[in-house]
């Protein structure tokens, strides 16, 4: 079957979708870079307002309660929850940019190494790309004076994104994502309530307050759902690529709306870690195993 090539209509949508992932890492950063708004207290409004909008959607359609109670799987949820409130803490150090890039490297290795695990037939072209990305994030985080990310904010977007890869995985192939995704939000929210205790409140500003709705409700929950619109319409190798367009928007925001340097270590780093992405994700899948 041959694949259809998207129209307008579905580019823009694409277009739409990867920008508002791009703007979570912005927003998140906005909210903290002034010091009212706390990492906790964002990734619990967060999750607060993404439950909400995901959970009005799924009960505005049939059988509405009945989705939103079997999308309650605790193994999703904390994937999500260790997705917000590392993503969250990570930013307190981290730039825009630089934090996206590590967590969607992450993202596409801890899906790759689930393929793996799941006894998937790997292509040798998909093994060089996977190698080639981990190569540009060791590169990326390997202790090299200044130049070097902070520890603490790169172990924990790592972290993030393992999170967020388990999330994926778990997630793939789901007859009812939409719920599962509702579900999980609003079982990972007494985790992100949980941090905001233990920190013993980090502080809210209303500015801060209104960057984590905007998060929560608009760039992750409708991000999300219009990104469950799309992913019918288009091939799946097709996604994966569409994806690596994130840190590079998240780049560009951050040194326009926060003024935040590129430096060439990350620049070179961003260019080895999508290129080798981009090479394992558009890489012919290989025959399936004959049991």
């Amino acid at each position: 079957m041959t694949e259809r090539r998207p129209g307008l209509g579905l580019a823009v949508l694409c277009a739409a979708t990867m920008t508002a992932f791009a703007a979570n890492s912005l927003l998140n950063r906005l909210a903290l870079v002034e010091g009212e708004t706390g990492p906790a207290a964002f990734a619990a409004l967060r999750l607060a307002a993404g439950a909400a909008i995901l959970c009005a959607l799924v009960l505005c359609g049939p059988n509405g309660m009945t989705r939103v109670r079997s999308g309650l799987r605790v193994g999703h949820a904390a994937a999500l929850a260790a997705y917000m409130v590392g993503f969250s803490f990570a930013y307190v150090t981290l730039d825009a940019g630089l934090g996206a890039l590590i967590l969607f490297g992450t993202v596409q290795i801890t899906m790759f190494a689930g393929g793996v695990v799941a006894g998937d037939t790997i292509s040798a072209r998909r093994w060089l790309g996977a190698g080639l990305a981990m190569a540009g994030l060791a590169g990326l985080l390997w202790p090299a004076g200044s130049a070097a990310p902070p520890f603490a904010g790169a172990a924990l977007m790592t972290a993030a994104g393992i999170g967020w890869g388990i999330f994926s995985l778990k997630g793939r192939g789901g007859r009812d994502p939409l719920g599962t995704m509702a579900g999980s939000f609003l079982l990972a929210l007494p985790a992100g309530l949980l941090a905001l205790t233990a920190v013993g409140g980090d502080g809210l500003g209303i500015r801060g307050a209104l960057l984590a709705v905007v998060s929560g409700a608009v760039t992750s929950g409708l991000g999300y759902a219009l990104w469950y619109r799309v992913l019918p319409q288009i091939a799946s190798s097709t996604a994966a690529v569409l994806q690596l367009s994130v840190p590079v928007i998240a780049m560009a925001g951050g040194a326009a709306l926060l003024g935040e340097a590129v430096g060439l270590r990350a620049a070179v780093a961003a260019v080895v870690v999508l290129a080798g992405i981009a090479l394992a994700v558009t890489a012919p899948s290989a025959p399936a195993r004959r049991g």
